[in-house]
């Protein structure tokens, strides 16, 4: 079985990345936000453990620490879920526009 390139691992990621940064940019919705900041996060874990296996093959410093970010993120979704739960309670809407009224 013939393996893949680095290019093609590298190309996902990247499209991940940019679709994730693209979601961040233009998304109103914090739960959109919160789906583009995970697609970033999840294209550099790829990025982790590609690495990890095309330039230490034997060695899985590369995995764990993917495994790190990954339970690292989700700590940092159920956070931000928590928060995003306590707005809708308060201002009954979740767009980015209308947290101003919080500062009320």
């Amino acid at each position: 079985m013939e393996e893949l390139h680095l290019e093609y691992y590298l190309v996902a990621s990247a499209i991940m990345f940019f679709a994730g940064v693209y979601g961040f940019i233009t998304r109103r919705n914090l739960l959109a936000i919160l789906i583009s900041i995970e697609l970033i996060l999840n294209s550099v874990d790829i990025n982790f453990a590609l690495f990890n296996r095309f330039l230490f093959p034997g060695q899985l410093e590369g995995f764990f620490f993917t495994l790190f970010a990954i339970g690292v993120s989700a700590c940092e979704t159920a956070v931000a879920i928590a928060i995003i739960i306590n707005i809708y309670r308060n201002i009954r809407n979740i767009q980015v526009k209308n947290l101003e009224q919080l500062k009320d």
